[in-house]
């Protein structure tokens, strides 16, 4: 039934005629590189990240199908995956691939592990158990269909963004959903880089290439946002920007420095330290290509617009705004907890959060319900529902000031905009002054139960 539909949608996508590209806002077409910074310790391999290419004049008809977006749709991320369905690629909206959410205000201000493993799950169940079952007992299957969506829980991602036109589109288009799509990855020769860029070279031919010094021949992210940023600056009449997507404030381990093969090997002790042991000669040979190459001088963050979840693109909060903010969050949290001064208000957070139990409200939101003083609290934990509900604003509270320390906690602002962080302080006051009011009259409630209603 399934592939009966997918063989009649690409029919009719493959024969959609200029009226349709009418459609289409040639100011909005574009193509993004995303350079996702790796995550884990599982071996230098995996230090040169993810790559993926975000399209908003192409959605997703269905995973496997494309098609041209209509207005007032964010587009579609596409990418190569191992072992996904047996599949070479598969397409997924914006917002989900970043938050395994159908709604901007509906990502959580703080995950954990349990709360992303639930929001991808029913984000499986949901749209991609055709491609993704259930597992035998109706559980959630293993494998790596989970970096399908959410991705920004692990990981900071940076854009390459570059114009398209929508005759461009609709080409990649016809050429996608009319070729085979089964997987046949390889690490050395066919990976998600190579993906990128062969989508990138599909609009720009001979754009992208890989490094047979710096990467010994194999396709990596990093060589392909280079060589976008290379392209850019021989062309500058293309429409061209850079974009910093944020990883989600949370206890989710931190994402780390994006490298390429020769520059992971170079920054591993594990693996350097034990060649320059055995064959100075081949140490020092590597440590050449490393400075010849200037691997460790990209910076993918350099001139970096912010994109928030909203879609919004602003300048990332100026670093003298960021001491500001620290500083009155310090002061915040160490007039309200006095022994510890609020140095481990996140870590707080983040314990009370593991023993919660995910789930949705009745608009689909998510929430966590907390047993808190024999009773069950459902708390919002969006920047949609936080405030709404019955549950005690001190937990709102919490988990905003848990947000906010987690968020500001680093020490540059490349990836945090004054909208984010003046939304998030704003629902922070809020929440403090609805407990106040509370606090209020639940001691007037106690005086008179003690002395009456004498004036």
């Amino acid at each position: 039934m399934f592939l009966r539909f997918e063989q009649f949608v690409r029919s009719i996508a493959c024969k959609v005629t200029a009226v349709v590209l009418a459609c289409v806002s040639l100011a909005g077409a574009s193509a993004t590189l995303l350079l996702e910074e790796p995550y884990g310790k599982l071996g230098f391999f995996t230090a040169t990240g993810h790559a993926a290419i975000y399209l908003t004049g192409i959605c997703a008809e269905t995973p496997l199908v494309l098609r041209p977006c209509q207005p007032g749709e964010t587009g579609t991320v596409i990418s190569r995956y191992d072992g996904v369905g047996g599949y070479d690629w598969v397409a997924i909206p914006l917002i989900p691939y970043l938050y395994a959410v159908d709604r901007p205000e509906d990502v959580p201000l703080f995950a954990d592990a349990k709360m992303v493993g639930f929001l991808r799950d029913q984000y499986r169940r949901k749209y991609l158990e055709t491609i993704i079952p259930d597992g035998k007992n109706g559980d959630t299957p293993g494998g790596n269909w989970y970096e399908l969506v959410g991705s920004s829980y692990d990981r900071t991602i940076y854009g390459f963004q570059i114009e398209t036109t929508p005759e461009q589109d609709l080409a990649l288009i016809q050429k996608l959903n009319s070729s085979s799509n089964q997987s046949h990855f390889r690490t050395v020769s066919r990976n998600c880089a190579d993906f990128a860029k062969d989508v990138i070279n599909f609009y720009y031919p001979k754009a992208l290439h890989r490094s047979v010094v710096a990467d010994v021949g194999i396709a990596t992210p990093k060589q392909m946002a280079k060589m976008l940023v290379k392209f850019n600056q021989r062309h500058p009449g293309i429409s061209y920007s850079r974009l910093v997507i944020a990883q989600v404030p949370g206890s989710m381990p931190r994402s780390f420095a994006v490298h390429g093969v020769v520059e992971s090997f170079f920054k591993s002790k594990k693996y350097i330290v034990p060649s320059a042991v055995v064959s100075p000669i081949f140490a020092g040979c590597v440590f050449a290509v490393y400075e010849g190459t200037g691997a460790g001088r990209f910076q993918p963050a350099r001139g970096a617009l912010v994109l928030d979840p909203g879609g919004e693109v602003e300048q990332p909060l100026a670093h003298e705004d960021l001491r500001a903010y620290q500083q009155q969050l310090k002061n915040l949290l160490a007039g309200t907890y006095p022994v510890t001064g609020g140095q481990n208000v996140e870590r707080a957070w983040s314990r009370l959060q593991s023993k919660a139990k995910p789930g949705f409200d009745e608009l689909g939101s998510p929430i966590l319900q907390i047993l808190e003083d024999g009773q069950l609290a459902r708390v919002g934990v969006s920047a949609g529902n936080i405030l709404k509900g019955s549950a005690p604003s001190l937990l709102a509270r919490k988990l905003l000031e848990a947000r906010l320390q987690s968020e500001l906690s680093s020490r540059t602002s490349r990836e945090i905009s004054q909208t984010q962080i003046k939304r998030d302080w704003k629902l922070l006051q809020q929440a403090m002054s609805v407990e106040n009011s509370t606090f209020t009259a639940q001691s007037a409630r106690d005086s008179v139960a003690i002395h009456g209603n004498r004036p």
